[in-house]
């Protein structure tokens, strides 16, 4: 029992160098298992027991609480309480309801440290969790994954984990818990292995005093210090991030041991500088190197823009020969869509992307690509819209009336429903509306799409039906070779429609031919060869 008592002491001793003990809550094991026996006596009153020396024996600075787990009902994974709330005249009460319980219920041992942290606000200031438990969780939960998710969310959590007559191959996950938040794992199943358990815990080193770490920035490694202010961001080994540094051209912390990084920010440019380090056991300056300070520059544009639209963005800067004005995803940090060089004039023209949305305006250092100035603009869609027959002859050229944006490069096509990315026939918008678009050959049910130039995006559909159209022809039954028979036909009589001779069994060839254009009968010159032959 003495050895049970000491682990305890041990794990609430642990140093905490130049600050406050955190507040803790010791989450007590109250399932049906703790009236099993160890030296004919019950493990519940071995507990209380110790408990209550504990209690007499704890340093008066420390907060302490009490969380239960099993001792109301039997079967419950909810049955979980803390019964006495952190505080640093809580003995008393701790006392008394330890005294109280009576075993009886499951082992939700995870839910009960959760809740122990909340208990502590864990998320707001460091906290501690001693739990102790003669069994493993039997609430479906995995201590390990409850114990990595506390020591992500929380500021200084740890939990130490006392198993009490655990048998040694079901201790991983009672192990598991504690190393999770950086805390220890203790077995109390006999005197041995809690001796050597509390020898370890008694030597572990004090943290040595914060030194006094000073930070400064430099364009180049053994150049001066910058002249200008900077904003710096330090990040601690517990995740903790330092302010009061703004506005300053260095910066000084105390820094207690541990892996740190700093960052230096510049905001003329939104330059910036990091680098990682270990805090030394004595003062010391840490230089951080900067670009060089790039050119000022800013832009002046509209607000918002249609899709495609070519926009004037004027701009103050280098001007320098291969500078330019590009329009971007504000997400992608060195990737661009459009672009126009300042030398071509200010204002500088640059095309807006097809597809709406918010899109970031940029001046970029042609050497180098350097961003040295940002503006914001919203692409807006356009209303676009299509007039054309319901219906065509296959092949015919229809006039398709459109509105929309009508930039150099649009198209009106003529596609497949089921074929998103292809088309058949197109005619270019800059020809004027209406557009002529030729039909399919074929007899279907089509689709009239208005096309983006740049990348093909589809801004406006409307079907259209192709419909099949009579087509004869009356001639002679024979003819003499080379001699030229008239055709009589019926047909579409597109621009570039012709009546052919051919062999019956070339199915793509033809011999010689003769254009509708010149109306009906159209001329065709026979072959030289006698046989049979198929006018098309």
């Amino acid at each position: 029992m003495r050895f049970l008592f000491a682990c305890f002491l041990a794990l609430f001793a642990l140093p905490l160098a130049a600050q406050e003990r955190p507040q803790a809550i010791l989450v007590l094991d109250a399932s049906g298992s703790m009236w099993g026996q160890i030296d004919g006596i019950s493990k519940i009153e071995i507990a209380q027991s110790v408990v209550g020396d504990l209690l007499t024996d704890l340093p008066s600075e420390q907060s302490l609480g009490l969380t239960v787990y099993g001792h109301r009902v039997k079967g419950d994974c909810s049955d979980i309480e803390t019964m006495v709330l952190p505080g640093g005249d809580t003995r008393a009460a701790i006392a008394a309801a330890v005294n109280g319980i009576s075993p009886k219920g499951k082992t939700p041992l995870s839910d009960a440290v959760i809740q122990a942290a909340e208990a502590l606000k864990y998320t707001e200031e460091a906290a501690t969790v001693i739990l102790v438990t003669d069994g493993l969780e039997t609430c479906e939960r995995d201590p390990c994954a409850v114990g990595r998710a506390l020591e992500e969310n929380g500021i200084g959590f740890t939990a130490h984990v006392i198993g009490f007559d655990v048998a040694v191959e079901d201790r991983d996950q009672l192990q598991c818990l504690a190393d999770e938040t950086g805390g220890k794992f203790l077995s109390a199943s006999n005197a041995d292995e809690l001796s050597l358990a509390l020898s370890e815990v008694a030597e572990e080193p004090v943290a040595p005093a914060p030194v006094l770490v000073t930070f400064v920035a430099s364009q180049s490694d053994d150049g001066p210090a910058v002249g200008y202010d900077l904003i710096w961001d330090l990040t601690g080994p517990d995740g903790r991030v330092f302010t009061g540094f703004q506005g300053s051209t260095a910066a000084a912390q105390l820094l207690p041991g541990g892996a740190y990084q700093i960052t230096a920010l510049r905001p003329e440019d939104s330059a910036q500088a990091s680098a990682s380090f270990t805090s030394p056991d004595q003062a010391m300056t840490f230089t951080v190197v900067l670009p060089e300070l790039l050119p000022q520059a800013s832009l002046s544009a509209p607000d918002t823009a249609n899709i495609g639209s070519l926009i004037d963005v004027t701009w103050e800067g280098p001007g320098a020969e291969r500078d330019y004005v590009s329009v971007a995803d504000p997400d992608e940090k060195t990737r661009y869509i459009r672009y126009g060089y300042t030398r071509a004039g200010n204002p500088t023209e640059v095309r807006m992307p097809s597809a709406p949305g918010t899109y970031e305006l940029r001046y970029q250092l042609g050497d180098g690509d350097d961003i040295i100035a940002r503006r914001m603009i919203e692409v807006l869609d356009v209303a676009v819209t299509l007039t054309a027959p319901d219906t065509a002859p296959v092949g015919s050229v229809v006039d398709v009336v459109f509105d929309g944006p009508d930039e150099d490069r649009d198209y009106i096509s003529v596609a497949d429903p089921e074929e998103k990315t292809r088309y058949i026939r197109y005619g270019y918008t800059r020809n004027g509306s209406p557009t002529e678009v030729r039909m399919p050959d074929t007899p279907g049910v089509y689709e009239l799409r208005y096309q983006f130039g740049e990348g093909g995006r589809i801004l406006a559909t409307r079907p259209i039906e192709v419909v099949a159209v009579e087509v004869s022809l009356t001639a002679p039954d024979t003819a003499p070779i080379g001699s030229v028979v008239d055709v009589e036909w019926i047909g579409p009589d597109e621009d570039r429609d012709y009546i052919s001779v051919a062999d019956p069994d070339e199915k793509t060839r033809y011999i010689r031919y003769g254009y509708t254009r010149h109306g009906t009968p159209a001329e065709v010159r026979m072959p030289d060869t006698p046989g049979t032959y198929e006018l098309r």
